[in-house]
């Protein structure tokens, strides 16, 4: 069934975690999860009987997807489950999966296998027990869409402190790499062997925005991690991509529709695009054979000033 964005965002509440200006996921401070567990818990699902929901699952290929309690990562996780994926939704907080969850249902999905494990992505035992949890509950992994991320305060350099600098390094990279890590080893041991990671990037890793120094300076990095997992997959049928959004239409680009700095000094309305676009996206370089791979795809709002920016 496809994915119906409005139905879906009828029962949407507004989220602490948002978006950054390019589509990716800014997070609000942390507070401290302890670490899922794949024995000893039973982590919300949705509410759908046990024994249909793994019934369901068994034909199914499975994802985790990171940030999915809001944003680009709701819109994916959405998407993938109306695409007959079991999905794995981590987030840091526990409420926001559960909207998630409930939403795919809102969204007409029929027998969803949708599995909610509250993770700190900058967490190394948290980020293992995800992808143990996804492992031991469904036998295997296939994709992972590394999306979670933060944006961090839009000041000037001078006056950006190193805690929020470190901040936006430990989500961004730090955590886009231990995800890949743990997915990589999952990929790598299973039978068959193989997945795919497709990492969320940003058209900051292109042209930057004013006053953005610690976002843009890992989403270049991003494209480090995603080159460097494309190559040492190769040996074991792990393929790895990067989506590059821009202007996405989530809960942090309503001021792009008011007023954000431009290069030139000056502050601009910018246009943006439905996330669900982006979504369909993902699902399209999720669901190519192995053999095939999209190594970088840009996916933006068609007007935005990001060709020409600067």
């Amino acid at each position: 069934m496809a994915y119906d964005a409005a139905r879906a965002g009828a029962a949407r509440t507004t989220p602490v975690a948002r978006t950054g200006p390019e589509g990716g996921t800014a997070t609000a401070p942390r507070p401290t999860l302890p670490a899922p567990s794949s024995r000893g818990r039973t982590p919300w699902t949705a509410p759908v009987p046990q024994e249909v929901r793994e019934g369901d699952a068994a034909g199914r290929k499975v994802a985790v997807v990171t940030g999915a309690g809001s944003g680009i990562g709701r819109a994916v996780a959405l998407a993938l489950a109306a695409d007959h994926w079991t999905v794995v939704l981590a987030g840091r907080r526990a409420e926001a999966l559960e909207e998630t969850a409930h939403q795919v249902g809102y969204a007409g999905v029929e027998r969803p296998a949708v599995l909610s494990v509250p993770t700190d992505v900058t967490r190394p035992d948290q980020v293992d027990a995800l992808f143990a949890t996804a492992r031991d509950r469904f036998g295997r992994l296939d994709l992972l869409f590394n999306n979670a991320g933060a944006f961090g305060p839009p000041v000037p350099l001078e006056e950006l402190s190193y805690d929020d600098w470190r901040a936006v390094v430990d989500v961004n990279l730090n955590g886009a790499f231990l995800c890949a890590r743990a997915a990589f080893r999952t990929m790598k041991e299973q039978d068959p062997q193989g997945g795919r990671i497709i990492n969320n990037g940003s058209v900051s890793a292109h042209a930057p925005r004013p006053h953005s120094i610690a976002y843009t300076a890992t989403k270049h990095a991003m494209t480090g991690l995603t080159k460097s997992l494309s190559l040492d997959g190769r040996p074991y049928r792990i393929a790895c991509g990067q989506i590059d959004i821009g202007n996405a239409a989530t809960e942090m680009t309503s001021r792009m529709q008011t007023g954000i700095l431009q290069a030139s000094g000056r502050t601009e309305v910018e246009p943006v695009m439905d996330a669900a676009d982006v979504a369909r996206t993902v699902v399209h370089m999720a669901a190519l054979p192995l053999a095939a791979n999209v190594q970088f795809a840009t996916v933006m709002a068609t007007a935005m000033p990001y060709i020409g920016r600067g």
